[in-house]
């Protein structure tokens, strides 16, 4: 259900901006629509999961501008842009790309084979790349954009049965950090975030409630985190309020260590 609005930051600056975020349909991804939809921007949200994003946008009716659901399989790169050049046409340049979809799948290194890495680098990397190229020219245009990768924490603390998944994840902070020199020009920002681990319906497949203990007592903060807290750093990172915010990495994980 949606969250309370109150005591929340308001960014006049998102309101009626083109925000385009991919995976949006659960988890964080839904936590990060809703935020912009509060917000006031015109939010788009790519995704697979076609149930749960038509419920989102079903739940959102009335809290702001009706976001927009397209049902897009980002492994088809020339599927995913054909949708984005019809948006813009449609619509007119995003001035925000949130890169947020991915898939956490465990595995281990026995069971990898060459299909499987090239289809998890697929899902969890290609897709950020081309996005991002897909919307670049319109903010060219404008001299301005913001675009926000989602990186994990799983990399840095070099969790188990992650490792394809924690390649690509490491490689889109160094995805980050070039498209921020090489589009700091153009007047458009490139950031990434770095959740911890967020209490979503997903995440919670993977622990008992013993495991979330054990996070909890990892980090220096004792709450769990939840996806309206990513949101929130997503959503500064978006606004006129980071203008001159680029090329970095923004932890939001309680100080898990």
């Amino acid at each position: 259900m949606p969250s309370s609005s109150d005591n929340k930051a308001i960014y006049p600056s998102l309101r009626g901006k083109r925000v385009l975020i991919t995976g949006g349909g659960s988890g964080i991804g839904a936590g990060m629509v809703e935020g912009f939809v509060r917000q006031g921007s015109e939010v788009t949200f790519f995704d697979i999961a076609e149930e749960d994003s038509r419920a989102l946008v079903a739940e959102l009716g009335g809290v702001g501008p009706e976001p927009h659901f397209e049902r897009v399989d980002l492994t088809d790169v020339k599927g995913m842009q054909a949708t984005v050049a019809r948006l813009i046409e449609l619509g007119g340049p995003f001035d925000v790309l949130v890169n947020n979809a991915a898939n956490d799948d465990r595995h281990t290194i026995d069971q990898v084979t060459e299909e499987y890495w090239d289809n998890r680098i697929n899902v969890n990397l290609k897709h950020l790349f081309f996005c991002a190229q897909s919307v670049i020219p319109g903010m060219r245009e404008r001299a301005a954009g913001a675009i926000i990768n989602l990186g994990s924490i799983s990399w840095h603390l070099g969790m188990a049965d992650l490792a394809i998944y924690q390649t690509a994840k490491a490689a889109i902070e160094g995805l980050t950090r070039s498209l921020a020199r090489e589009l700091g020009e153009d007047g458009i920002r490139v950031t990434c975030v770095v959740p911890g681990n967020v209490r979503t319906p997903r995440q919670l497949k993977w622990y008992t409630p013993e495991g979330e203990a054990e996070i909890v007592n990892a980090q220096c903060l004792k709450g769990r985190l939840v996806p309206e807290d990513v949101a929130a750093m997503v959503m500064f990172l978006a606004s006129d309020d980071a203008r001159l915010v680029t090329g970095h990495e923004y932890f939001i994980d309680a100080g898990w260590r």
